[in-house]
């Protein structure tokens, strides 16, 4: 029975210790699925990574369910409820490393498709999975990596749907149809090392550095606009000195990262900090590091069909939200117009004792089996 099919997949997959990069074999035994539906698929590995690109059909418009086979490590086994990578069924909660993120997206995608399939074997367009073991690690391997071999063959999704953990009090309620940018730096403020008794001797950094830091953390960077709020800026790291109490420390060092929106530019934040440190008379250098560019879906089909299939299928009323971190969503946004992020609660991701209720599973496979109707009709006949 079907509704088994995607509880059974998702125990099948999580009892796989796929911590990143490992796939545990995750991918092949969703390919081997695939396959018997006419898919076409393809390993795409790099490094250490596995990457998965299935395909049906080879018309327009092409719809791509993406997603991660990795999961982040379990922590001591000894403080789980049960061990993590026996996925155990519990007072109504599926409870398992990769229960929310993200392989029960992963299965109730692929048993999605087969159900689709079954139903409209002459849809229009096509059917994509985008899988890597990468999303949890560094992210330079994996879809990153699948999405320059598609932009090089001219292979350019119309939609995409990626399953990441998005709903947060009941499942449905939360789209992510965009994401905010990170920037980070680190800023090296250098000054002269020296005794505490002789401060005339030396250059304090750490009290140079305190009025510009002042500064950069009132800065409004931008109003935000309709669909994402104001940038932020937080420092997540500060140190100085040698250890004792007595040597006033010839540098300070600062990490700090801005979570940016579309108002704003990498090169225009970069621009301001500099003004400012130079603005202060600080000896300094900074590196900066670009992990990913804000992007944006407007309000369109994808979003359209989305919410449509949410409401019939739980009666929620989905909104429409750009808040948290990033995820492989801004890779895929270079080459497809609408990306968006769906998947089930996100309460407990990447801690001990992940978990997601049971009832979460047939209605989040029968939203994506409603999206592929709604966007992916029947061909007319001939």
């Amino acid at each position: 029975m079907a509704d088994h099919d995607v509880l059974n997949l998702t125990l099948d997959l999580m009892a796989r210790a796929s911590v990143t990069p490992d796939d545990a074999g995750c991918q092949a035994l969703i390919a081997q699925r695939l396959q018997h539906l006419d898919f076409h698929c393809e390993s795409l590995p790099s490094a250490e990574v596995s990457n998965l690109w299935a395909r049906r059909g080879t018309d327009g418009p092409l719809l791509v369910f993406a997603g991660h086979t990795d999961v982040v490590p379990p922590g001591p086994a000894s403080d789980w409820p049960s061990p993590p990578f026996q996925p155990t069924l519990h007072n109504g909660q599926l409870v398992g490393r990769g229960a929310a993120d993200m392989k029960t997206s992963i299965a109730a995608f692929v048993v999605a498709t087969e159900e689709f399939i079954a139903a409209h074997p002459r849809h229009q367009g096509s059917i994509a999975l985008l899988l890597t073991s990468d999303e949890e690690g560094p992210a330079t391997d994996g879809t990153v990596h699948v999405c320059r071999i598609l932009q090089a063959r001219a292979e350019v999704p119309d939609y995409c749907i990626v399953g990441e953990p998005t709903s947060t009090q009941q499942l449905g309620d939360t789209i992510k149809n965009g994401r905010r940018g990170s920037l980070s730096a680190r800023i090296t403020v250098y000054g002269i090392q020296g005794h505490v008794a002789y401060p005339h001797l030396a250059r304090n950094p750490v009290h140079q550095l305190a009025p510009a830091l002042a500064e950069l953390s009132t800065t409004v960077w931008d109003q935000g606009n309709a669909y994402f709020p104001p940038t932020t800026f937080q420092t997540s790291n500060l140190h100085a000195g040698t250890g004792v109490g007595n040597v006033i420390p010839g540098q300070a060092v600062m990490d700090c990262n801005f979570r940016f929106s579309t108002a704003s530019t990498p090169a225009e934040l970069q621009a301001r900090v500099e003004q400012i440190l130079q603005r202060h008379g600080l000896e300094f250098d900074i590196h900066w590091t670009l992990s990913g560019e804000p992007f944006l879906t407007p309000q369109g089909p994808l979003c359209a069909a989305l919410q449509s299939a949410i409401a019939d299928e739980t009666g929620v009323q989905a909104t429409l939200s750009t808040t948290g971190g990033t995820s492989d969503g801004r890779f895929i946004a270079r080459l497809c117009p609408q990306v968006v992020e769906f998947g089930p609660l996100n309460r407990t991701i990447h801690q001990i004792g992940e978990s997601l209720p049971l009832d979460n599973l047939v209605p989040l496979k029968n939203i994506y089996r409603r999206v592929l109707e709604i966007l992916l009709p029947d061909a007319p006949p001939a």
